[in-house]
């Protein structure tokens, strides 16, 4: 599947990819700067988080609740220097919790990434557009 959007577009863009998608861990390619975050951000407006939302670069995992009461996990894994510190972290109890989690920069822990996930590419077009492509 792949969308463009504007940024003005992005719920739109967002609630497209939750219907289109049945998995519940996503991996999100792009350069520095294709709003991985912000894209994150708007699913977990669709999803019913009305709380802030940032991107987790220190933390490594941010959590949000639902209005529904559900749990989002949004990784940013940038930082990890191997495999062995996000299993140090306790990745594979987000992974395999049945939430959503939300994953940027999973490059990192390739083995670790259970075999039923989606990915998401975003880029920046041109005219300031964003493309995503959804596999």
């Amino acid at each position: 599947m792949e969308i463009i959007f504007s940024l003005d577009e992005i719920n739109i863009a967002a609630a497209e990819t939750l219907a289109s998608n049945p998995e519940k861990v996503i991996l999100f390619n792009g350069e520095m700067g294709a709003g991985k975050t912000t894209f994150i951000k708007a699913l977990c407006k669709e999803l019913g988080v009305h709380n802030a939302t940032s991107s987790p670069t220190f933390s490594l995992v941010n959590e949000y609740i639902s209005d529904s009461g559900k749990t989002i996990y949004h990784f940013d894994v940038y930082r990890l220097n191997s495999e062995t510190e996000a299993l140090d972290m306790g990745i594979e109890e987000y992974l395999y919790s049945g939430n959503y989690c939300f994953i940027e920069w999973a490059e990192k822990i390739p083995s670790l990434i259970p075999e039923k996930h989606s990915v998401i590419s975003l880029s920046v077009l041109d005219n300031g557009s964003r493309k995503l492509v959804l596999m």
